[in-house]
């Protein structure tokens, strides 16, 4: 069985206000999150961690929708990582697979995560991402372009990223125990060692941070 952590705990202060209920073509971002789980076959619980606003609003569209696979709430931590924990001790004890997604990423689609959950199945470890296409320099500090950097073999990680429970909770486990800060599951898993594989993604899956990110977002959605 496969569960899902939707992570819905950041504070969006790039935002300047909370982006996961902002609308998105007339829908919360989000609800557009849970749905694409809801909607996967290969996902069969979703454990969502979030504050009180976020748990007000998914209650509600509980009560017109079928969000039947929402099985948890449970309230962040501080640090992302920590909300990361926080789901994985929610998690049923028949769940094998989790996938870990960011609930700002609301256009991903329900058969790419099937295709995480199917290649984690395999090797145990995978994430969502995409290979870099654009010319990279690097700048300094005050704007001025100082060199050019290799694009060769760089990838743009992004959620689901897939695992199975055990391996995840061992990497947590040292990443607590070492006190370090991670932002994402593919670098907890390479501070205990374990490879992760990427699985390609060929349709649009922008994190919304700033405003002008509903728009784009919204201009993928037709």
């Amino acid at each position: 069985m496969t569960s899902a952590i939707i992570v819905a705990a950041g504070s969006s202060r790039r935002m300047g206000f909370n982006k996961l209920l902002a609308p998105l073509a007339g829908v919360p971002v989000l609800r557009r999150t849970l749905e694409s789980f809801q909607g996967c076959e290969a996902i069969g619980e979703i454990v969502l961690v979030g504050g009180d606003e976020v748990f007000a609003a998914v209650e509600e569209w509980r009560q017109g929708t079928s969000l039947s696979k929402v099985t948890a709430l449970m309230p962040g931590g501080a640090e992302r990582h920590l909300s990361v924990q926080a789901g994985l001790d929610a998690l049923s004890a028949s769940a094998e697979l989790v996938a870990v997604h960011d609930g700002a990423r609301p256009l991903i689609s329900r058969n790419q995560i099937a295709k995480c959950v199917a290649q984690a199945a395999e090797c145990g470890a995978v994430a969502c991402a995409r290979p870099v296409t654009e010319t990279l320099k690097r700048v300094s500090e005050d704007g001025q372009i100082t060199g050019a950097m290799d694009r060769e073999g760089a990838w743009i990680m992004e959620t689901p990223q897939v695992f199975r429970v055990e391996l995840l909770r061992d990497a947590y486990a040292h990443v607590l125990a070492d006190g370090l800060l991670v932002t994402d599951e593919v670098s907890a898993m390479q501070h205990l060692g374990h490879p992760v594989w990427v699985v390609a993604n060929a349709s649009p899956n922008p994190k919304i941070t700033f405003p002008s990110d509903l728009t784009l977002a919204e201009r993928f959605l037709y």
